[in-house]
C-alpha cells in the first residue's frame, strides 16, 4: 500500500460525512505504519468502539469506508471473518456495516475480526481453529486483500 499522510487518508473515505471525519481518531501506530508490508488499512477507532475503518486501493488510490460494528455478538459459537477467512470464538467476529454513500440510507455489512486485525490473521502460519484449511500464507494474503478491495468496491460503486 502506498504511504498516506493524515489529510490523504481522510479525503479517501467514500462514505464519510462532515461529522464522520471530524470525530475519525487516526490509529495510535499511524506515524510508524510500515505501508510496503500493508495490504489495506482496517482499525477500530480508539476513542468510540463502535466505529471502524478500512481503506484499500482501487485503481492506485486509497478507498476509504467508515464501518460501524453490531452493538452484540454470538459468545458461544465459531465465526468466520468474511475477509480472512479465519475461523475465531464467536465473540471475535462482529458485524460490521458501512452506509452507502448514496441518497438511499442504505449499508452493506459482512462479518469482519473485532479486532479488524485481518491483515495479521492471515500471516499467522497455523490455523486459528481446528476445522480451518490449511492454505499457502501467499494465497491467504492475497485473498483477504482482494476481499477487503471488494467490500470497498461495494461501498464506493454508489457514490
Amino acid at each position: 500500500m502506498h504511504a498516506l499522510t493524515e489529510n490523504d487518508l481522510r479525503a479517501a473515505f467514500v462514505n464519510a460525512s462532515t461529522d464522520d471525519l471530524r470525530l475519525l481518531a487516526l490509529p495510535h501506530d499511524f506515524p510508524i505504519l510500515d505501508w510496503d508490508h500493508l495490504d489495506f488499512l482496517a482499525w477500530r477507532d480508539p476513542e468510540n468502539r463502535d466505529r471502524g475503518y478500512l481503506v484499500a486501493e482501487r485503481d492506485g488510490s486509497p478507498h476509504g469506508v467508515v464501518l460501524r460494528a453490531a452493538s452484540s455478538s454470538s459468545r458461544g459459537h465459531v465465526g468466520l471473518c468474511n475477509l480472512c477467512h479465519t475461523m475465531q470464538p464467536g465473540n471475535q467476529v462482529t458485524l460490521f456495516s458501512a452506509r452507502l454513500p448514496d441518497a438511499s440510507g442504505s449499508s452493506v455489512g459482512t462479518y469482519i475480526c473485532a479486532d479488524l486485525s485481518c491483515h495479521e490473521n492471515v500471516r499467522l502460519a497455523a490455523p486459528l481453529a481446528p476445522g480451518e484449511i490449511r492454505a499457502s500464507v501467499d494465497v491467504r494474503i492475497d485473498g483477504t486483500k482482494e476481499r477487503a478491495e471488494s467490500f470497498v468496491a461495494r461501498v464506493a460503486e454508489r457514490v
